[in-house]
């Protein structure tokens, strides 16, 4: 699995991108299809709360996104790795019943 980090208007820190690594490994748990995977940070509004916003783009047969604005990197992540684990069953779903 490929993972390409994008940070836009700030320079993430080692324990950023030690966390995205870590959270993003764990979605080659629930699906094998996984090729590449791109994460998109991004300081939306300096010096305000809900201003981190994580982008998170699965090739996976078939093209998954979610993206989240939270008070932290972190937290926006969690939340993206959750959508993107739902929409990772249904994909699975639909290709069960074809």
């Amino acid at each position: 699995m490929e993972l390409k980090l994008q940070a836009i208007r700030f320079d993430p820190t080692e324990k950023l991108q030690d966390f995205v690594q870590k959270k993003v490994g764990k979605l080659e748990k629930f699906s094998d299809e996984i090729r590449k995977v791109e994460v998109s940070l991004k300081v939306v509004k300096p010096e305000t709360a809900m201003n981190k916003e994580a982008s998170i783009r699965v090739n996976a047969g078939a093209e998954l996104f979610a993206q989240k604005v939270c008070d932290t990197f972190e937290e926006a992540i969690d939340q993206c790795m959750d959508a993107l684990l739902r929409q990772l069953q249904k994909n699975k779903e639909k290709q069960a019943n074809r």
